[in-house]
């Protein structure tokens, strides 16, 4: 009987305990879960509401005069935090200048043409007067960009806040991550796909070149072949404004010739007639799977503009530094 009641309690001691080992992990389970939950939630839509309330408006008081002043500033802002959100994260890495130990991004030949980074440092200037050492540099990127679209007719959406700055750069993710002027269609997609965003994510956000202005240097090759994929009076036009001196001056023409200090969708439709400035942009409509959103964009600004916001508050998402992580630089060029 003893050896009955010792083997039953011993079933019962390791019933318990199998409890408990399953209770322990379904806490355990639980915690994790609401780690990542508060991880991806400490980016908010009022982060500042109660530390630097009227941070935002500031921000877009400095942006309107800043495009108003120069209407191509609208897609350099764009194109700061685009190209800042692909190395690393939006952590405002690409505003940090050459220092040792940093050596900056915007030393890689993809970010030749970037420009627009005294504009933020004045926007943290004036935030810093009202807040010291609260908004991030990576936040005022991300409200930058949205302001700077909406000041020239584009779509506006609520960004999610809370970023934190970086300590370091990455030249070598600059010169990998950042998909060029003469990619192909599979590297743009590769390239959106490796932080999480869409083909069509891809087309929407590459809309933003329906503003802005690229140099001679970026499409000559494309203009001078005038292969079946440019429309040959395009071509020709190009040419004419676009000679080896020009190229080597760093001669601009307009993305858009039609409308190109406006935030509208005939990018797109210059596209569908093979007037595609960049090789990047004329392979979204070249036989491949993304015609069919080019198209759709074409015929439809209302899809394109809320397309792009929705792929801009993704973008925005990519790797932040938030929580304890990072730090709040007190200006963007520098660490502190």
């Amino acid at each position: 009987m003893s050896l009955i009641r010792i083997a039953l309690s011993s079933k019962t001691t390791i019933s318990s305990f199998a409890s408990h080992a399953g209770c322990l992990a379904s806490v355990l389970f639980l915690f994790l879960l609401l780690q990542s939950t508060t991880s991806r939630a400490q980016l908010s839509y009022t982060f500042y509401d109660t530390t630097c309330p009227n941070a935002l408006a500031t921000i877009r008081a400095s942006i309107r005069p800043a495009v108003s002043q120069e209407r191509r500033m609208a897609a350099s802002l764009i194109r700061l935090h685009f190209h800042d959100c692909f190395v690393q994260g939006c952590d405002a890495s690409i505003l940090l200048e050459e220092s040792s130990p940093i050596r900056s991004e915007q030393s890689a030949l993809v970010n030749s043409g970037a420009r627009g980074y005294h504009v933020i440092e004045a926007e943290k200037s004036e935030v810093e007067k009202l807040c010291p050492g609260v908004v991030s540099c990576a936040d005022i990127l991300s409200v930058a960009a949205r302001d700077a679209s909406v000041a020239v007719g584009g779509p506006s959406w609520t960004v999610k806040l809370g970023r934190r700055d970086s300590t370091t750069a990455s030249f070598d993710g600059a010169e990998s991550d950042l998909p060029g002027f003469g990619a192909s269609l599979e590297t743009l997609i590769s390239a959106f796909a490796a932080k999480g965003l869409s083909a069509r994510d891809m087309a929407a956000l590459s809309g933003s070149h329906t503003i802005g202005q690229a140099q001679c240097a970026t499409f000559r090759d494309r203009i001078i072949a005038n292969g079946s994929d440019i429309d040959a009076g395009f071509a020709a036009t190009r040419r004419r404004r676009c000679t080896m001196a020009d190229a080597d001056r760093g001669n601009l023409a307009p993305l858009d010739l039609v409308t190109p200090n406006s935030f509208d969708n005939n990018y797109f439709k210059n596209l569908v007639q093979k007037k595609g400035l960049l090789h990047s942009d004329q392979v979204l409509f070249n036989g491949g799977s993304t015609d069919s959103i080019v198209s759709e964009y074409s015929r439809n600004p209302s899809a394109f503009s809320t397309d792009f916001a929705s792929a801009m508050v993704k973008m925005g998402d990519i790797e932040p530094l938030t929580g304890s992580a990072g730090q709040i630089r007190r200006i963007c060029s520098a660490v502190d």
